[in-house]
Protein backbone atom coordinates (compact mmCIF):
# COMPACT_ATOMS: atom_id res chain seq x y z
CA UNK A 1 0.00 0.00 0.00
CA UNK A 2 1.18 3.41 -0.87
CA UNK A 3 1.64 5.89 2.51
CA UNK A 4 -0.60 8.52 3.17
CA UNK A 5 1.59 10.90 2.07
CA UNK A 6 2.47 9.64 -0.87
CA UNK A 7 -0.86 9.08 -2.12
CA UNK A 8 -1.19 12.20 -4.52
CA UNK A 9 1.90 12.11 -6.20
CA UNK A 10 1.44 8.52 -7.01
CA UNK A 11 -2.39 9.05 -8.11
CA UNK A 12 -0.96 11.81 -10.42
CA UNK A 13 1.83 9.37 -11.55
CA UNK A 14 -0.83 6.70 -12.37
CA UNK A 15 -3.39 9.34 -14.32
CA UNK A 16 -0.46 10.88 -16.39
CA UNK A 17 2.77 8.60 -17.12
CA UNK A 18 1.97 5.71 -19.73
CA UNK A 19 -1.42 7.05 -20.05
CA UNK A 20 -3.17 8.79 -23.21
CA UNK A 21 -6.90 9.17 -22.53
CA UNK A 22 -8.52 9.56 -18.66
CA UNK A 23 -12.15 9.62 -18.99
CA UNK A 24 -13.07 11.50 -16.35
CA UNK A 25 -9.72 12.63 -14.90
CA UNK A 26 -10.96 14.34 -12.33
CA UNK A 27 -13.46 12.33 -11.13
CA UNK A 28 -11.24 9.58 -11.62
CA UNK A 29 -8.34 10.99 -9.32
CA UNK A 30 -11.33 12.20 -6.70
CA UNK A 31 -11.13 8.52 -6.31
CA UNK A 32 -8.14 7.31 -6.25
CA UNK A 33 -8.04 10.06 -3.48
CA UNK A 34 -11.08 8.20 -1.65
CA UNK A 35 -10.90 5.12 0.73
CA UNK A 36 -13.58 3.42 -1.05
CA UNK A 37 -11.56 0.40 -2.75
CA UNK A 38 -12.69 0.76 -6.41
CA UNK A 39 -13.30 -2.03 -9.31
CA UNK A 40 -10.94 -1.93 -11.95
CA UNK A 41 -11.99 -3.69 -14.83
CA UNK A 42 -9.70 -5.58 -18.03
CA UNK A 43 -11.02 -7.70 -20.00
CA UNK A 44 -9.04 -10.74 -21.75
CA UNK A 45 -9.50 -12.08 -25.03
CA UNK A 46 -8.04 -15.52 -24.53
CA UNK A 47 -8.03 -16.38 -28.49
CA UNK A 48 -4.24 -16.57 -27.77
CA UNK A 49 -1.98 -17.68 -24.92
CA UNK A 50 0.71 -15.17 -25.59
CA UNK A 51 1.41 -12.13 -23.85
CA UNK A 52 4.05 -9.75 -24.55
CA UNK A 53 5.28 -6.40 -23.45
CA UNK A 54 3.20 -4.75 -25.00
CA UNK A 55 0.79 -6.41 -22.48
CA UNK A 56 2.61 -5.60 -19.75
CA UNK A 57 2.58 -1.68 -20.10
CA UNK A 58 -1.26 -2.80 -19.03
CA UNK A 59 -0.53 -5.00 -16.49
CA UNK A 60 1.95 -2.06 -14.58
CA UNK A 61 -0.62 0.06 -14.38
CA UNK A 62 -3.13 -2.44 -12.95
CA UNK A 63 0.27 -3.26 -10.68
CA UNK A 64 -0.63 1.14 -9.64
CA UNK A 65 -4.13 0.25 -9.02
CA UNK A 66 -3.26 -2.51 -6.72
CA UNK A 67 -0.53 -0.08 -4.83
CA UNK A 68 -3.83 1.96 -3.76
CA UNK A 69 -5.80 -1.03 -2.74
CA UNK A 70 -8.00 -1.33 -5.36
CA UNK A 71 -9.82 -4.71 -6.87
CA UNK A 72 -8.66 -5.42 -10.24
CA UNK A 73 -11.03 -7.66 -11.80
CA UNK A 74 -9.92 -9.47 -14.97
CA UNK A 75 -12.78 -10.60 -17.35
CA UNK A 76 -12.13 -13.77 -19.57
CA UNK A 77 -13.99 -13.39 -22.64
CA UNK A 78 -14.48 -17.07 -23.07
CA UNK A 79 -17.84 -16.66 -24.29
CA UNK A 80 -17.36 -14.23 -27.12
CA UNK A 81 -14.00 -16.50 -28.28
CA UNK A 82 -16.47 -19.31 -28.83
CA UNK A 83 -18.29 -17.15 -31.52
CA UNK A 84 -14.68 -16.33 -33.53
CA UNK A 85 -13.93 -13.54 -35.57
CA UNK A 86 -17.79 -12.40 -36.67
CA UNK A 87 -16.84 -10.90 -40.04
CA UNK A 88 -15.32 -13.96 -40.74
CA UNK A 89 -12.26 -12.10 -42.11
CA UNK A 90 -9.64 -12.01 -39.44
CA UNK A 91 -7.50 -15.18 -38.81
CA UNK A 92 -6.29 -14.05 -35.32
CA UNK A 93 -9.92 -14.67 -34.39
CA UNK A 94 -10.49 -18.07 -35.02
CA UNK A 95 -13.73 -19.60 -33.55
CA UNK A 96 -12.49 -22.37 -30.56
CA UNK A 97 -13.76 -24.73 -28.40
CA UNK A 98 -14.41 -24.35 -24.80
CA UNK A 99 -11.70 -26.38 -23.79
CA UNK A 100 -9.05 -24.10 -26.06
CA UNK A 101 -10.57 -21.12 -24.42
CA UNK A 102 -9.72 -22.40 -20.61
CA UNK A 103 -6.12 -23.70 -21.59
CA UNK A 104 -5.41 -20.26 -23.23
CA UNK A 105 -7.08 -18.60 -20.20
CA UNK A 106 -4.86 -20.25 -18.13
CA UNK A 107 -1.45 -19.66 -19.83
CA UNK A 108 -2.48 -16.02 -20.14
CA UNK A 109 -3.24 -16.04 -16.08
CA UNK A 110 0.24 -17.71 -15.08
CA UNK A 111 1.52 -15.17 -17.12
CA UNK A 112 -0.28 -12.26 -15.79
CA UNK A 113 0.21 -12.94 -12.20
CA UNK A 114 3.95 -12.24 -12.74
CA UNK A 115 3.14 -8.55 -12.86
CA UNK A 116 -0.21 -8.46 -10.86
CA UNK A 117 -0.54 -9.47 -7.49
CA UNK A 118 -3.12 -12.21 -7.41
CA UNK A 119 -4.32 -11.83 -3.90
CA UNK A 120 -5.52 -8.70 -5.01
CA UNK A 121 -7.43 -9.67 -8.21
CA UNK A 122 -10.87 -11.54 -8.96
CA UNK A 123 -10.87 -13.57 -12.19
CA UNK A 124 -14.71 -13.78 -13.74
CA UNK A 125 -15.47 -15.97 -16.76
CA UNK A 126 -18.24 -14.08 -19.16
CA UNK A 127 -19.86 -16.95 -19.68
CA UNK A 128 -20.94 -16.72 -16.34
CA UNK A 129 -23.61 -14.09 -17.56
CA UNK A 130 -23.97 -14.68 -21.52
CA UNK A 131 -23.78 -18.31 -21.01
CA UNK A 132 -27.94 -17.92 -19.84
CA UNK A 133 -28.73 -14.94 -22.11
CA UNK A 134 -31.98 -15.45 -23.76
CA UNK A 135 -32.63 -13.65 -27.09
CA UNK A 136 -35.11 -11.65 -25.32
CA UNK A 137 -31.83 -9.89 -23.37
CA UNK A 138 -29.93 -10.06 -26.63
CA UNK A 139 -32.75 -7.80 -28.18
CA UNK A 140 -33.51 -5.46 -24.76
CA UNK A 141 -29.28 -4.75 -24.56
CA UNK A 142 -29.61 -4.01 -28.50
CA UNK A 143 -32.38 -1.29 -28.00
CA UNK A 144 -30.19 0.75 -25.80
CA UNK A 145 -27.98 1.61 -28.49
CA UNK A 146 -28.17 3.20 -32.03
CA UNK A 147 -26.18 2.37 -35.20
CA UNK A 148 -25.61 5.74 -35.97
CA UNK A 149 -23.59 5.81 -32.53
CA UNK A 150 -21.76 2.30 -33.53
CA UNK A 151 -21.05 3.57 -37.39
CA UNK A 152 -18.86 6.17 -35.86
CA UNK A 153 -16.37 3.54 -34.47
CA UNK A 154 -13.48 4.49 -37.10
CA UNK A 155 -12.88 1.32 -38.87
CA UNK A 156 -16.93 1.09 -39.07
CA UNK A 157 -17.30 4.25 -40.84
CA UNK A 158 -14.72 3.73 -42.87
CA UNK A 159 -15.80 0.03 -44.26
CA UNK A 160 -19.57 1.65 -44.04
CA UNK A 161 -18.09 4.35 -46.67
CA UNK A 162 -16.45 1.89 -49.16
CA UNK A 163 -19.63 -0.27 -49.28
CA UNK A 164 -17.68 -3.41 -47.12
CA UNK A 165 -20.04 -5.66 -45.74
CA UNK A 166 -20.36 -5.01 -41.52
CA UNK A 167 -22.66 -8.03 -39.80
CA UNK A 168 -24.97 -7.61 -37.50
CA UNK A 169 -22.41 -9.62 -34.80
CA UNK A 170 -20.05 -7.33 -35.08
CA UNK A 171 -22.34 -4.46 -34.37
CA UNK A 172 -23.44 -6.10 -31.13
CA UNK A 173 -19.77 -7.07 -29.87
CA UNK A 174 -19.00 -3.60 -28.28
CA UNK A 175 -22.11 -3.88 -26.39
CA UNK A 176 -21.15 -7.50 -25.51
CA UNK A 177 -18.23 -5.71 -23.74
CA UNK A 178 -20.10 -3.15 -22.13
CA UNK A 179 -22.15 -5.34 -20.86
CA UNK A 180 -19.16 -7.08 -18.90
CA UNK A 181 -18.83 -3.81 -17.02
CA UNK A 182 -22.71 -4.15 -16.20
CA UNK A 183 -22.42 -7.47 -14.99
CA UNK A 184 -19.29 -6.84 -12.67
CA UNK A 185 -20.29 -2.69 -12.23
CA UNK A 186 -17.08 -1.56 -13.09
CA UNK A 187 -15.97 1.57 -11.75
CA UNK A 188 -12.84 1.79 -13.83
CA UNK A 189 -11.63 0.37 -17.04
CA UNK A 190 -8.31 0.06 -18.53
CA UNK A 191 -7.47 -1.01 -22.23
CA UNK A 192 -5.13 -0.08 -25.17
CA UNK A 193 -5.76 3.13 -26.95
CA UNK A 194 -7.36 0.63 -29.56
CA UNK A 195 -10.23 0.27 -27.16
CA UNK A 196 -11.53 3.45 -26.51
CA UNK A 197 -14.42 3.20 -28.61
CA UNK A 198 -15.78 -0.09 -26.93
CA UNK A 199 -15.00 1.55 -22.91
CA UNK A 200 -16.73 4.84 -23.50
CA UNK A 201 -19.82 2.73 -24.76
CA UNK A 202 -19.81 0.59 -21.88
CA UNK A 203 -20.07 4.00 -19.98
CA UNK A 204 -23.24 4.67 -22.10
CA UNK A 205 -24.74 1.17 -21.28
CA UNK A 206 -23.79 1.33 -17.87
CA UNK A 207 -25.99 4.76 -17.48
CA UNK A 208 -28.26 2.98 -19.30
CA UNK A 209 -29.04 0.35 -17.00
CA UNK A 210 -28.88 2.80 -13.53
CA UNK A 211 -25.66 2.24 -12.72
CA UNK A 212 -22.80 5.21 -12.36
CA UNK A 213 -20.71 5.10 -15.74
CA UNK A 214 -16.90 3.29 -15.28
CA UNK A 215 -14.15 5.97 -15.67
CA UNK A 216 -11.67 4.85 -18.33
CA UNK A 217 -7.79 4.82 -18.59
CA UNK A 218 -6.02 3.86 -21.57
CA UNK A 219 -2.07 2.89 -22.83
CA UNK A 220 0.10 3.45 -25.63
CA UNK A 221 0.59 0.65 -27.89
CA UNK A 222 4.10 -0.60 -27.29
CA UNK A 223 5.93 0.03 -30.54
CA UNK A 224 7.59 -3.90 -31.35
CA UNK A 225 11.73 -4.30 -31.66
CA UNK A 226 11.49 -3.55 -35.42
CA UNK A 227 10.67 0.17 -34.22
CA UNK A 228 8.08 1.06 -36.35
CA UNK A 229 4.91 -1.35 -35.89
CA UNK A 230 2.92 -1.88 -33.05
CA UNK A 231 4.32 -4.98 -31.11
CA UNK A 232 2.46 -8.21 -31.75
CA UNK A 233 3.27 -11.69 -32.63
CA UNK A 234 1.68 -11.99 -35.70
CA UNK A 235 4.80 -8.82 -36.74
CA UNK A 236 7.48 -11.11 -35.36
CA UNK A 237 8.28 -8.15 -33.55
CA UNK A 238 7.63 -9.32 -30.27
CA UNK A 239 9.24 -9.98 -26.97
CA UNK A 240 7.62 -12.35 -24.96
CA UNK A 241 6.67 -12.18 -20.82
CA UNK A 242 7.84 -15.78 -20.97
CA UNK A 243 10.76 -15.50 -22.77
CA UNK A 244 13.78 -16.61 -20.75
CA UNK A 245 15.51 -14.32 -19.19
CA UNK A 246 18.51 -14.63 -21.88
CA UNK A 247 16.45 -14.25 -24.44
CA UNK A 248 14.46 -11.01 -23.02
CA UNK A 249 17.86 -9.87 -22.48
CA UNK A 250 19.31 -10.39 -26.32
CA UNK A 251 15.94 -8.88 -27.55
CA UNK A 252 15.61 -5.63 -25.63
CA UNK A 253 19.12 -5.32 -26.79
CA UNK A 254 18.14 -5.29 -30.63
CA UNK A 255 15.46 -2.34 -30.24
CA UNK A 256 16.12 0.54 -32.33
CA UNK A 257 17.47 3.35 -30.42
CA UNK A 258 14.83 5.91 -30.97
CA UNK A 259 12.51 3.68 -29.01
CA UNK A 260 14.31 4.19 -25.83
CA UNK A 261 12.40 6.56 -24.31
CA UNK A 262 9.24 4.97 -24.66
CA UNK A 263 10.00 1.68 -23.59
CA UNK A 264 11.61 3.41 -20.53
CA UNK A 265 8.50 5.48 -19.16
CA UNK A 266 6.45 2.69 -20.29
CA UNK A 267 8.40 -0.56 -18.88
CA UNK A 268 10.33 0.73 -15.91
CA UNK A 269 9.99 2.99 -12.87
CA UNK A 270 12.80 5.05 -13.43
CA UNK A 271 11.83 8.75 -12.82
CA UNK A 272 11.26 11.04 -16.17
CA UNK A 273 13.80 13.48 -15.13
CA UNK A 274 16.45 10.67 -15.25
CA UNK A 275 15.00 9.31 -18.73
CA UNK A 276 15.23 12.97 -19.79
CA UNK A 277 18.98 13.39 -19.12
CA UNK A 278 19.64 9.98 -20.75
CA UNK A 279 18.36 10.98 -23.70
CA UNK A 280 19.92 13.96 -23.49
CA UNK A 281 23.14 12.44 -23.03
CA UNK A 282 22.57 9.92 -25.86
CA UNK A 283 21.83 12.67 -28.30
CA UNK A 284 24.78 14.70 -27.14
CA UNK A 285 27.29 11.38 -27.82
CA UNK A 286 28.02 11.32 -24.25
CA UNK A 287 26.11 8.04 -23.74
CA UNK A 288 26.29 4.54 -25.35
CA UNK A 289 22.47 3.87 -26.27
CA UNK A 290 24.15 -0.08 -25.67
CA UNK A 291 24.60 1.44 -22.04
CA UNK A 292 21.10 2.45 -22.12
CA UNK A 293 19.73 -0.31 -23.24
CA UNK A 294 21.95 -2.73 -20.83
CA UNK A 295 20.16 -0.99 -18.22
CA UNK A 296 16.78 -1.43 -19.32
CA UNK A 297 16.68 -5.43 -19.73
CA UNK A 298 18.36 -5.65 -16.81
CA UNK A 299 15.51 -3.76 -15.21
CA UNK A 300 12.96 -5.93 -17.19
CA UNK A 301 14.45 -8.88 -16.68
CA UNK A 302 14.61 -8.02 -13.28
CA UNK A 303 11.38 -7.51 -12.97
CA UNK A 304 9.72 -10.41 -14.54
CA UNK A 305 12.11 -12.96 -13.29
CA UNK A 306 14.74 -12.23 -11.00
CA UNK A 307 17.67 -9.65 -10.41
CA UNK A 308 19.91 -12.88 -10.04
CA UNK A 309 18.74 -14.02 -13.23
CA UNK A 310 18.77 -10.61 -14.51
CA UNK A 311 22.51 -10.88 -13.86
CA UNK A 312 23.24 -14.00 -15.04
CA UNK A 313 21.84 -12.77 -18.81
CA UNK A 314 24.01 -9.74 -18.86
CA UNK A 315 26.95 -11.75 -18.32
CA UNK A 316 25.79 -14.32 -20.92
CA UNK A 317 24.89 -11.13 -23.30
CA UNK A 318 28.63 -9.84 -22.59
CA UNK A 319 29.91 -13.33 -23.14
CA UNK A 320 28.15 -13.63 -26.61
CA UNK A 321 28.73 -9.97 -27.64
CA UNK A 322 32.25 -9.95 -27.04
CA UNK A 323 33.09 -12.95 -28.17
CA UNK A 324 31.75 -11.99 -31.47
CA UNK A 325 34.31 -9.22 -31.16
CA UNK A 326 37.28 -11.43 -30.91
CA UNK A 327 39.66 -11.33 -33.96
CA UNK A 328 39.62 -14.76 -36.10
CA UNK A 329 43.87 -14.90 -35.60
CA UNK A 330 44.56 -14.68 -31.84
CA UNK A 331 47.48 -15.95 -29.78
CA UNK A 332 47.01 -19.02 -28.75
CA UNK A 333 49.09 -19.84 -25.15
CA UNK A 334 49.89 -22.86 -23.00
CA UNK A 335 49.45 -22.48 -19.39
CA UNK A 336 49.16 -24.19 -15.96
CA UNK A 337 45.35 -25.71 -15.45
CA UNK A 338 45.51 -23.47 -12.30
CA UNK A 339 46.73 -20.30 -11.41
CA UNK A 340 45.59 -16.57 -10.43
CA UNK A 341 44.07 -13.98 -12.53
CA UNK A 342 47.39 -11.94 -12.46
CA UNK A 343 49.29 -14.55 -13.44
CA UNK A 344 47.71 -15.82 -16.13
CA UNK A 345 47.68 -11.93 -17.36
CA UNK A 346 51.01 -11.78 -16.85
CA UNK A 347 51.53 -15.43 -18.81
CA UNK A 348 49.73 -14.35 -21.84
CA UNK A 349 52.06 -10.79 -21.94
CA UNK A 350 49.88 -8.50 -20.90
CA UNK A 351 51.76 -7.26 -17.90
CA UNK A 352 55.06 -7.13 -17.44
CA UNK A 353 54.51 -8.08 -13.38
CA UNK A 354 52.00 -8.73 -10.89
CA UNK A 355 51.63 -5.40 -9.71
CA UNK A 356 50.76 -4.00 -13.55
CA UNK A 357 48.52 -7.27 -13.90
CA UNK A 358 46.87 -6.66 -10.18
CA UNK A 359 46.24 -2.80 -11.13
CA UNK A 360 44.78 -3.75 -15.10
CA UNK A 361 42.50 -6.41 -12.68
CA UNK A 362 41.49 -3.78 -10.65
CA UNK A 363 40.85 -1.32 -13.50
CA UNK A 364 37.96 -3.51 -14.79
CA UNK A 365 39.69 -4.16 -18.09
CA UNK A 366 40.29 -7.96 -17.52
CA UNK A 367 37.71 -10.60 -19.28
CA UNK A 368 37.70 -14.18 -19.48
CA UNK A 369 35.54 -15.04 -22.25
CA UNK A 370 33.60 -12.07 -21.73
CA UNK A 371 33.01 -12.15 -17.57
CA UNK A 372 34.83 -9.65 -16.06
CA UNK A 373 37.34 -10.75 -13.44
CA UNK A 374 37.57 -8.34 -10.39
CA UNK A 375 39.82 -10.45 -8.16
CA UNK A 376 43.71 -10.34 -9.32
CA UNK A 377 44.11 -12.91 -6.35
CA UNK A 378 41.01 -15.23 -7.26
CA UNK A 379 42.62 -18.55 -8.31
CA UNK A 380 41.25 -20.08 -11.59
CA UNK A 381 40.61 -23.91 -12.67
CA UNK A 382 40.95 -23.94 -16.38
CA UNK A 383 39.45 -27.23 -17.76
CA UNK A 384 39.16 -26.12 -21.27
CA UNK A 385 40.83 -23.20 -23.39
CA UNK A 386 38.79 -19.73 -22.92
CA UNK A 387 39.40 -16.42 -24.63
CA UNK A 388 41.45 -13.82 -22.50
CA UNK A 389 41.00 -10.12 -23.03
CA UNK A 390 42.64 -7.13 -22.20
CA UNK A 391 41.38 -3.83 -22.77
CA UNK A 392 39.32 -3.55 -26.11
CA UNK A 393 41.88 -5.37 -28.41
CA UNK A 394 44.07 -7.75 -26.61
CA UNK A 395 43.21 -11.11 -27.02
CA UNK A 396 44.87 -14.50 -26.09
CA UNK A 397 43.53 -17.85 -25.77
CA UNK A 398 44.81 -20.30 -23.22
CA UNK A 399 45.41 -23.49 -23.36
CA UNK A 400 45.63 -25.30 -20.16
CA UNK A 401 48.21 -27.66 -20.06
CA UNK A 402 47.45 -31.25 -18.35
CA UNK A 403 48.78 -31.32 -14.82
CA UNK A 404 51.85 -33.97 -14.54
CA UNK A 405 51.46 -36.16 -12.11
Amino acid sequence: MIPVHEREAFVDLLLSRGTVDVVVREHLRARLLGEQPLRVKLGVDPTRPDIHLGHYVCFRKLRQFQALGHQVVVIIGDWTARIGDPSGRSSQRPMLTAEEVRANAETYLEQFFKVVDVTKAEIVWQSTWFGNFTLEDVIRLASKYTVAKLLTREDFAKRYEEGSPISITELLYPLLQAYDSVAIQADVEIGGTDQLFNLLVGRDIMREYGLEPQDILTVPLLVGTDGHLKMSKSYGNYIAVNDPPEEMFGKIMSIPDHVLGDYFRLLTDIPDEEIDRMIVEMRAGRLNPRDAKEHLAFVIVSDLHSPEAAEQAREHFHRVHRLREIPEQIPEVPVPGRARVLDYVVLAGFARSNNEARRLVQQGGVRLDGRRLDDPEEMLELQEPVVLQVGKRRFARLLPRAEST
